[in-house]
């Protein structure tokens, strides 16, 4: 089994890009993740209906009310008693809450949402909750990382915490930290949710990637983001 990287050594994906990919991140008028973000603040505000209030109705501005957030996601949903990600939770509140029906998944509404919320986070260190609950998730997210798989036999693990830093063709492997998402990515011309970097990485390795909201998905983010910490959120994140 792969041996986890310390804290002190846990390194964003960003300290491995290009300066112009760096450049781009940094610069909100050149980030083009930024456009999901402006939509997700103009849905924070709409109302689904005239009788449902808006997610500004129950939370006020995103700018106080969901500081922090993204920074404590996958949570435990006492309700349906599971982790919950970030995605999950918008589509739960528009469910319970607005009595709206839920956003699709890697659709550009709910990947606004999440970005526009996750980006009040920016800055702050990932900051996983201490609720034992979510110890079995975060077990068996381990347990996912670390095991091989697919037709390849390799593991998430086998790169990102024994090979990071090294090059698999042009590219240099990233320790794989889930810093940034929903993330714009070069390669997709487009914002993109964890779940779908994994299911890439999965069909890469030749393995069967996880359905989209799979709870094995949000399991392995719970692992994630506990070994991602104390990194800072970035979202929206720019990538290769």
């Amino acid at each position: 089994m792969a041996a986890e990287i310390p804290p002190g050594e846990r390194r964003s994906g960003f300290d491995a890009m290009a300066p112009e990919t760096r450049a781009m991140q940094e610069d909100d008028t050149s980030n083009p993740g930024m456009l999901w973000v402006q939509d997700g603040a103009e849905l924070w505000a709409r109302a689904p209906s005239a009788d449902k209030p808006a997610c500004a109705g129950c939370h006020g501005a995103a700018e106080a009310g969901m500081r922090g957030v993204a920074a404590r996601y996958p949570a435990f949903d006492a309700r349906s008693a599971r982790p919950m990600d970030l995605q999950g939770r918008i589509n739960t509140c528009r469910r319970e809450h607005q009595g709206a029906e839920p956003l699709a998944l890697e659709g550009r509404d709910l990947l606004s949402l999440a970005a526009y919320v996750a980006n009040q986070s920016r800055g702050l260190a990932v900051a996983p909750p201490a609720d034992p609950r979510l110890d079995p998730a975060r077990a068996q997210g381990r347990a996912l990382f670390t095991a091989r798989m697919g037709q390849l036999g390799l593991s998430c693990a086998a790169c990102h915490d024994d090979n990071h830093g090294r090059r698999l063709g042009s590219a240099t492997i990233p320790q794989g930290h889930p810093t940034g998402y929903p993330l714009y990515r070069l390669e997709w011309q487009g914002l993109g949710s964890l779940g779908r970097r994994l299911r890439n990485c999965m069909t890469g390795m030749r393995a069967e990637p996880f359905a989209a909201g799979d709870p094995e998905a949000i399991a392995l983010e719970a692992y994630l983001m506990q070994r991602a910490a104390p990194l800072l959120i970035e979202t929206p994140a720019v990538r290769p």
